[in-house]
């Protein structure tokens, strides 16, 4: 019998892309919280460093085998629960999927993250202020790439991990007062995803750890 764990903090947008894919294929897992700031971030504990030197979530517990950073973890959910596909068979398109997600994973989320969130506040930044404005910036490149791509979903009529790394961003710009009526695509895409049970069920509210 395959026992999984998924090691998340509620907030964290990166682990909410697991969250999404792991309800989505309908795959049964435990859930462990780690909080990030609590006594000093709990990703820090000798216990969790053995999963994860990282000292990052999410981390994907699959029996005897620890999985880390999203996009790997989602690509390996897929291949070993294909139903539903999260990536297309055409390579072109296969490639501009994962091209969309590192958008988001490399030049967007990164700039937000909590510990870049706590240097910008140590050095007497605005935190609010650097998230909303890198964020804006990175969602305004997102609607034009998407905006002759589009239909129900980021990709046509049919959810793609692409989906499942735009709803977690967007959840950030909400959070940091972004004005997502500026990015129509991006709204309702964002709109069809939400209205989904894997969605909702993923989302940070959701979760035991949420505060």
């Amino acid at each position: 019998m395959t026992e999984i764990t998924l090691y998340s903090y509620y907030r964290s947008s990166c682990a909410y892309r697991v969250r999404i894919a792991l309800y989505l294929k309908n795959i049964p897992f435990s859930y462990k919280a780690i909080h990030l700031v609590r006594n000093g971030g709990e990703q820090y504990s000798e216990d969790f460093i053995k999963l994860n030197p990282l000292a990052q979530v999410p981390c994907l517990k699959i029996n005897d085998k620890s999985l880390t950073q999203s996009l790997p973890i989602i690509q390996y959910l897929d291949e070993l629960y294909p139903e539903p596909p999260l990536f297309s068979k055409d390579n072109l398109t296969k490639h501009e999927i994962l091209s969309f997600c590192e958008i988001i994973n490399s030049s967007i989320q990164p700039l937000q993250n909590l510990k870049m969130l706590q240097m910008i506040s140590d050095m007497g930044g605005d935190k609010v202020k650097w998230a909303a404005e890198w964020i804006a910036q990175g969602l305004e490149k997102l609607e034009v790439i998407l905006k002759p791509r589009a239909k129900d979903f980021s990709f046509g009529n049919h959810l793609t991990c692409a989906d499942l790394f735009l709803i977690p961003q967007l959840y950030n710009a909400h959070r940091f007062k972004v004005n997502v009526s500026s990015f129509p695509v991006l709204a309702q895409v964002e709109k069809a995803c939400l209205a989904l049970p894997a969605f909702q069920n993923a989302k940070p509210e959701s979760q035991p750890d949420a505060e």
